[in-house]
């Protein structure tokens, strides 16, 4: 398996997770442990999207996509959206 499927395996797991999270959120609702992780789910995605975007802007400035590098929840978290 490539590291591009990995990669999309392990987003589609993530997004699918999310998902399941959040219905189960509307519906009965989530305990604590439950909510941590649709947290925690919802970070790694979002780093997950802002890799991506590092990696095409880099590439689209002729740079190497491979230097971009995940960034901490602070920063990710922190954009607008």
């Amino acid at each position: 398996i490539s590291r591009m499927s990995e990669r999309d395996h392990l987003i589609g797991a993530l997004v699918e997770e999310e998902h399941t999270l959040e219905s189960q959120a509307s519906g009965e609702g989530l305990d604590q442990h439950e909510q941590a992780r649709l947290h925690e789910v919802e970070v790694q995605l979002d780093q997950c999207w802002d890799l991506l975007r590092q990696r095409r802007a880099r590439r689209d400035a002729g740079q190497d996509p491979d230097a971009a590098h995940v960034r901490p929840e602070g920063t990710v978290e922190g954009y607008l959206q």
